[in-house]
């Protein structure tokens, strides 16, 4: 009651305009909309203005634009800015500025992004230092929301250090620069490294202008490749290469070093331009080679293990950093070397005889097959001639068959040697290789380490056999089996073969004899040293031509003879045995006698 005593009536209040509905008599409506207005700020659709955040909560956020009413924007839009809080300014979209119920939307989001390709390309005229929230993880880096676009920060612009863990860095805000912007793909790059890199650099030049070679220095390793180490020096990277971490063979670093280990160093050489330090780890320790045994000598027996394999030979490490090769010609007494894998491979533990050995030089090499005796030692006892063994072919050549009889004794059977009887033209047709063979030893080249051996020694010679046969002037049945240019070569009784020339093949009927067929041959010719038998087939029918022409002829001429002698016995006169004759006939008959 005491409230209503304080209430005073307008004095100039005009009842009776209010009861005909017109109260605003004094002040006309058109003035009183127009005042409304100036007090009000005029927006647009779609216009970008600033408001002030009046009321927040889980779900919307009230703005005041100093329109008639306020707009709402929803909470999601203000995830990347998760700051915000009543009084804070904003840039909002005008969507609508009323929806079916008459409310002002508004969006933070469309904002921002009209607005963040002038700030973008701002920010990178000026060098300037922009917040970013990182969204997620993508191929090769992250995704960052800088001013409501999506920017790429790759995985080696996070930090100077690599990176072993992404997901640690999803959901936070960070500092950065844009380095690139592709304004036709509107791709934005942005880098962390790039703010801490301008004191860095300085960093390095002061530490790499007062580094010295030979200077040992400790360092964590930062990183390990297949190559070599990366060493963090404190603000500067050095490397060590695989060749300067042992003095022994090293497969992959890791075998020698692991991540954030802390080893001294030594400066082995450095650049000041390109920045780069190399380093060496085995270099702190003495060199393996002048720690050898200074009693180690030429023909010591060493074990060790094969740690590289090559076709000519393998190398052998018989302490760290002391490898000595075994020439693959070393490791078996064999002529008969294929490759080093062969014998041995990676890994392998074997014993070895030390065949030279150069200290200055730091080269040594080694042998095994000095393990055994060399088989050339006791040849004549071993491998007498005469002897017979079974040997193995392994080559070929126009005018022979290399076998082995064993490992390191080889031999040559000459292609003359392989059979009596037949005309081997090439060793493959008579055997092959890998094949085993029945030899006999002819010769002993001592010298040259070779053999002369002989197959067709270890049966006897027909051609004793055959020198009875195959008489001259002996006629044999014969098939003609091949044919050359000056003749053919025809198949005899025995295995054996002869030849005869174009001449001799001509038949009775005057046609020359042809390959398979079979006819009679006369023996014209026989060389048993050099085993060639020359055959006629004409030589027959012509030799019985010139008998049947002969024996007419005698005929006739024993007729004559005939004749005559009876003529002479009528007619002739009577020859008469003188002195001198019986003394003749004395004097054969002494001489038959005393014989």
């Amino acid at each position: 009651m005491e409230n209503l005593k304080n209430i005073q009536p307008v004095e100039d209040f005009n009842w009776d305009s209010y009861e005909n509905g017109d109260v605003l008599s004094s002040v006309s409506k058109e003035d009183l909309v127009k005042t409304y207005d100036e007090t009000l700020n005029t927006v647009k659709d779609k216009d970008v203005v600033m408001g002030t955040v009046t009321t927040m909560n889980k779900r919307e956020v009230v703005i005041n634009i100093g329109f008639k009413s306020d707009g709402i924007v929803p909470m999601s839009e203000f995830r990347y800015n998760p700051e915000l809080k009543v009084g804070d300014e904003v840039e909002v979209y005008i969507e609508s500025q009323e929806d079916k119920k008459g409310q002002l939307i508004l969006s933070y989001k469309k904002a921002r992004a009209s607005r963040s390709w002038e700030r973008v390309n701002e920010a990178l005229e000026k060098d300037e230092i922009i917040k970013g929230f990182i969204k997620c993880r993508t191929k090769g880096g992250m995704i960052v929301d800088v001013f409501g676009i999506e920017a790429f920060l790759p995985g080696s612009q996070i930090d100077v250090k690599p990176i072993r863990d992404y997901d640690v860095f999803v959901g936070k805000t960070m500092e950065f620069k844009i380095v690139k912007i592709n304004q036709e793909f509107k791709n934005v790059v942005v880098s962390h490294k790039a703010l801490i890199e301008a004191e860095l650099e300085q960093q390095k030049k002061d530490i790499i202008s007062k580094l010295e070679k030979g200077q040992v220095l400790e360092g964590t390793v930062k990183n390990i490749t297949s190559y070599g180490v990366f060493i963090d020096l404190g603000g500067v990277d050095g490397l060590i290469h695989i060749t300067d971490l042992s003095w022994g063979r090293v497969s992959h670093p890791e075998e020698i070093v692991t991540l954030d280990q802390k080893i001294n160093v030594v400066i082995l050489d450095f650049d000041d331009e390109k920045k780069r330090i190399a380093l060496g780890l085995k270099q702190l320790t003495p060199h393996p080679w002048d720690a050898l045994s200074a009693e180690l000598k030429v023909g010591d027996k060493v074990q060790g293990k094969v740690v590289v394999m090559a076709d000519y030979g393998a190398f052998i490490e018989i302490a760290p950093g002391v490898e000595g090769l075994i020439h693959v010609s070393e490791m078996s007494w064999t002529q008969h070397l294929c490759g080093a894998q062969d014998f041995m491979k990676v890994g392998d533990e074997i014993e070895a005889v030390i065949l030279t050995l150069d200290r200055d030089e730091r080269k040594m090499s080694l042998g095994i097959k000095q393990l055994k005796s060399d088989p050339w030692e006791n040849i004549e006892s071993r491998f007498p001639v005469g002897s017979k063994h079974t040997a193995k072919v392994r080559n070929f050549t126009n005018f022979g068959v290399f076998v082995e009889i064993e490992e390191g004794v080889d031999g040559l059977i000459h292609i003359s040697d392989l059979s009596w009887t037949k005309k081997i033209k090439h060793p493959s047709e008579f055997t092959q290789i890998g094949a085993e063979i029945e030899v006999q030893v002819l010769e002993i080249d001592k010298e040259n380490r070779r053999l002369s051996l002989g197959h067709k020694q270890l049966e006897e010679n027909p051609w004793d056999v055959f020198e009875t046969i195959f008489t001259v002037g002996s006629i044999h049945e014969g098939t003609i089996i091949e044919a050359l240019d000056k003749g053919a070569v025809i198949s005899l009784p025995y295995g054996v073969e002869g030849f005869a020339t174009p001449k001799h093949l001509v038949k009775e009927d005057g046609s020359q004899a042809v390959v398979d067929e079979k006819l009679q041959f006369k023996v014209i010719e026989f060389n048993k040293e050099a085993k060639r038998i020359i055959l006629s087939h004409s030589r027959i029918h012509e030799d019985e031509q010139k008998g049947a022409k002969k024996e007419a002829a005698g005929e006739k001429k024993a007729s004559t003879k005939r004749k005559n002698d009876d003529n002479a016995m009528v007619t002739g006169p009577v020859e008469k045995t003188t002195l001198g004759d019986i003394e003749e006939l004395a004097a054969l008959k002494e001489k038959l006698s005393g014989k």
